[in-house]
């Protein structure tokens, strides 16, 4: 997993220029700067989904370039640097980095650090902005943490929106799946069905309900979905 977009750091022109076409190949849109004066002073700085910086730079060091990016965004910081030691390592990682690669390294092995920081932290967002199902105990957690208790019916509903993700569960499928309930299969039944699901998150947090109705197709659960 790669970000869409990415700032590019480094004072070492050729070596820039190269990485970042490297990184473009993958799909990733990269704007490189060689100062961090003329990143500060971009129109929109903090609007990357991504940062490699170089440490020894013109302008603004890169350590302060990290605090300064990390007091206005959660996006992910690698750093690529010749400058060794523990004692720069510590000082990086306290500034907010998320990971540090010593030069000379390889545009794959770069590629490789910011493919796993993005993914801890994409990871991490989905989780805390979830919902959650338990199927055990029948129970959805709204990402406030508020907890709804399922009726059978809510259970293999909300069953269904975990195994789509994201994707449309068409009526049909629901109306055959609650035949098997005692429910009827009718549209009248269905909408009440879904009504009563809808009616029972919202009552129990106010989280907006991310149960969207497509006419004559189906529901989706528009919102991430995780098993607890």
């Amino acid at each position: 997993m790669l970000p869409a977009t990415l700032a590019l750091v480094d004072d070492d022109t050729e070596y820039c220029e190269f990485l970042a076409q490297h990184l473009r190949n993958q799909g990733v849109n990269v704007t490189a700067y060689s100062d961090s004066s003329d990143l500060l002073a971009d129109v929109a700085p903090y609007r990357f989904d991504f940062y490699v910086l170089d440490l020894m730079l013109p302008g603004v060091d890169g350590a302060e370039l990290i605090r300064i990016i990390r007091k206005r965004t959660q996006a992910g910081v690698l750093i690529v640097s010749g400058r060794l030691g523990p004692e720069v390592f510590a000082e990086v990682i306290n500034a907010g980095a998320d990971m540090y690669l010593t030069k000379p390294v390889t545009f794959e092995q770069v590629e490789l650090a910011v493919r796993a920081v993005h993914r801890r932290i994409m990871t991490t967002a989905k989780t805390a902005t979830a919902w959650k199902l338990d199927s055990h105990r029948s129970v959805l957690t709204a990402p406030d943490g508020q907890t709804v208790e399922l009726s059978a019916t809510d259970l293999m509903l909300m069953e269904c929106f975990l195994k789509a993700q994201g994707e449309t569960v068409s009526r049909d499928y629901i109306r055959d799946l609650l035949a098997h309930t005692s429910a009827a299969d009718s549209d009248n039944s269905l909408h009440a069905t879904i009504y009563r699901l809808r009616r029972r998150i919202e009552r129990a947090t106010p989280v907006a309900v991310p149960l969207q109705s497509h006419q004559k197709v189906g529901y989706q659960f528009r919102a991430p979905l995780i098993s607890a």
